[in-house]
């Protein structure tokens, strides 16, 4: 599925099932202690994330995680790993065609009670209920929330600071599968460009939400 959200320069891989897929030792050691659960998404992640770097050329090697959690991946290389239960992906891009990339998948079911609440803004919210009473084939509310996840996904490898729920707002257009995020805070300059906003596109099929955002590599 998250083939279909993103450019043609990003290579992406995913799956419905996990893998049995060996790890480097210094992988094993960070899930040496961690429950089956944990320790199928993160086997499974790796998997996908080294197929869909070998589709670019680029030899196995460990996928540590960053400060944030976030896979600190080889030089020259932008990606993103997402899983959610009965789906996992990855998607990489070589930073010489690609600037950031940002993926998350969720079922498509209503968020807990409270969860929209605590992630969404004022205006948010009201396009929620607005999306809702136009129809609810998709879960408006776990879009969203998928839509933030993959804008902090986008913002951390370039900005490497925090970003919360409330610092962006995000904007779902229900017609053409994209969405549009406005950064809040104020926005720092990397690469000479202010980092004020995203534009990423959207999916629901197989009772998943997919999210997206690939931004091409800037050029001068």
């Amino acid at each position: 599925m998250i083939t279909d959200i993103v450019p043609d320069q990003v290579v992406a891989v995913d799956t419905f099932e996990d893998h049995e897929a060996e790890l480097f030792p210094e992988e094993e050691e960070l899930i040496a202690k961690s429950v089956d659960k944990r320790r199928r998404e993160f086997t499974t992640g790796r998997h996908l994330a080294r197929t869909a770097l070998g589709r670019l050329g680029i030899p196995p090697a460990p996928l540590l995680p960053g400060p944030r959690r976030e896979p600190s991946w080889p030089a020259g290389v932008v990606g993103s790993i997402t899983h959610c239960k009965g789906y996992r992906a990855a998607a990489v891009g070589r930073s010489a065609a690609m600037w950031t990339i940002g993926i998350d998948a969720e079922p498509n079911e209503p968020t807990p009670d409270g969860v929209l609440e605590a992630i969404a803004l004022p205006p948010e919210l009201a396009m929620v209920r607005g999306l809702r009473a136009a129809g609810d084939a998709v879960c408006w509310d776990r879009l969203l929330f998928s839509a933030k996840e993959t804008v902090y996904k986008a913002w951390f490898p370039l900005a490497r600071t925090w970003l919360g729920f409330e610092d962006a707002e995000v904007t779902v257009d229900p017609d053409d599968g994209t969405f549009t995020a406005r950064i809040l805070i104020e926005a720092p300059v990397v690469d000479g460009v202010p980092l004020d906003g995203f534009t990423g596109r959207w999916l629901a099929r197989e009772g998943f939400v997919v999210t997206a955002i690939a931004v091409p590599a800037l050029t001068t």
